[in-house]
């Protein structure tokens, strides 16, 4: 027994300890429990505030089905999170005193959390929406924040869930900084969480559309550990030229677009002029912000967010209730885009537009290009053909294919080993018709996603 319980010992000594999240060696991208994470996120800002437990059930499920693995949600909503009460009649605070937490509503967070648990899905956590620190056209209110009183919430609610493994903490909630007070009330509450949190915490900011993205304003915070952007609700923005300048920012952080077009979006706020935003428009901004250089990427869809529904006003031309919603193409594209990435190494995948000869085409067009040391995806945007140099990756020999990102099946493609230049076509070309060429050293095997 002695013999048996001094190996159990040696073991458990001897066995790495990891904290729940841990941004690799290489500052380029997240790891959990010492494995490469992969973040396909969902926007459901009014989880927390609209959902009932046997909804908040079925969303769950879905999205897990789906392949996400984190979900963005928002503790003090933006819908009049404040006053209205969530689906069991219960307000945050009292007295809008965030000295003063609402414990029956605060239990429903906590069930929440649990229930993503169960679904292995990580809750990206803003515990405020912007307006509760200041009021813009979009915003609500009431300012119930100033640098003090967010600091004792800071710490009272990592307190309550530092211990949980499927927190990443996200300040800021949709709003960039108007001045230097706003910039320190925002950073009063960081510092406050990783002072609970023992600087374990994972942690970025969620801004509004800027160049910089949170690095815009705390690129020298400690606790900043990843740079989020958002993009906004318009259609083919050159978001990869933000996302690969942050790649290689000093110092290194990962990169990552929090909140790229929606599905089923009014297209900048204009549908009348430029339409709704579809499947196609998700995908390219998910494949384009991967490939250069975000370890991740958040899908979102219009109806979602808001948990739209038939006793619900409709914010923005929402008309699908969000029930169905969870069923749009993108969303179930998604899973795609996932396969792909974990299907080959994730730690050793840089962004290199050199591998290609078209390699500055515009937007709806684009052409992108990542790889790792032996194998090379190209997404082509709109199905053009395009040329790579082979000889940028280390292989033996070639396993090619087209990945089809509307269905997940492949098309084998066939390259002579010696072949060190070659032109691609895809299968088909034209609005709608996006592509990955996928090449692999044939002595790895990497399995098709």
């Amino acid at each position: 027994m002695r013999t048996i319980t001094l190996v159990l010992l040696l073991t458990l000594i001897s066995s790495p300890v990891f904290s729940q999240f841990t941004v690799s060696s290489n500052h380029h991208f997240i790891e959990k429990d010492g494995k490469p994470f992969f973040w396909l996120g969902d926007t459901a800002w009014e989880l927390f505030h609209r959902l009932n437990r046997e909804d908040a059930e079925k969303y769950f499920k879905k999205r897990s089905e789906q392949g996400f693995t984190v979900v963005q949600a928002v503790v003090l909503a933006e819908i009049d999170g404040l006053h209205k009460p969530n689906a069991y009649g219960e307000i945050p605070f009292v007295n809008d005193n965030p000295a003063m937490p609402n414990e029956k509503y605060f239990e429903h967070v906590d069930f929440i959390i649990n229930l993503a648990d169960k679904y292995h899905i990580n809750i990206a956590m803003l515990p405020t929406w912007g307006d509760k620190v200041f009021k813009d056209k979009w915003g609500m209110g009431p300012e119930v924040f100033n640098e003090k009183n967010i600091a004792v919430y800071g710490t009272w609610i990592a307190r309550r869930y530092k211990d949980r493994t499927n927190i990443i903490w996200i300040i800021g909630g949709d709003r960039n900084p108007r001045s230097d007070q706003d910039v320190a009330i925002w950073r009063s509450m960081a510092n406050a969480i990783q002072n609970e949190t023992g600087n374990s915490a994972l942690m970025s900011y969620h801004p509004q559309p800027n160049q910089l993205g949170a690095g815009q304003w705390f690129n020298d915070d400690k606790w900043l550990s990843f740079n989020m952007f958002q993009n906004g609700h318009c259609r083919d923005g050159a978001i990869y030229d933000k996302i690969f300048a942050s790649y290689n920012r000093q110092p290194l952080r990962p990169v990552l677009d929090g909140e790229p077009i929606y599905e089923d979006h009014p297209v900048c706020f204009n549908p009348n002029d430029l339409g709704i935003s579809n499947a196609y428009d998700v995908r390219k901004y998910a494949y384009l912000d991967l490939f250069a250089g975000a370890f991740g990427h958040t899908y979102g869809c219009h109806d979602v967010w808001q948990m739209y529904a038939a006793d619900r006003e409709a914010i923005n031309g929402a008309h699908i209730y969000w029930y169905e919603a969870i069923n749009l193409p993108g969303a179930n594209q998604m899973q795609y885009v996932r396969k792909l990435v974990e299907s080959h190494p994730i730690l050793d995948r840089i962004p290199d537009q050199s591998l290609i000869r078209e390699n500055n085409n515009s937007p709806a067009e684009r052409i992108q290009a990542t790889r790792g040391k032996d194998y090379l995806f190209v997404y082509t945007a709109a199905g053009k053909p395009f040329h790579v140099f082979l000889d940028k990756i280390k292989v033996s020999g070639f396993q090619a294919y087209w990945y089809n990102p509307r269905d997940g099946k492949t098309i084998d493609i066939q390259i002579p080993s010696t072949l060190l230049e070659m032109s691609f076509t895809p299968p088909s070309t034209g609005y709608g018709q996006d592509w990955i060429l996928v090449v692999d050293d044939a002595a790895k095997n990497y399995p098709k996603p």
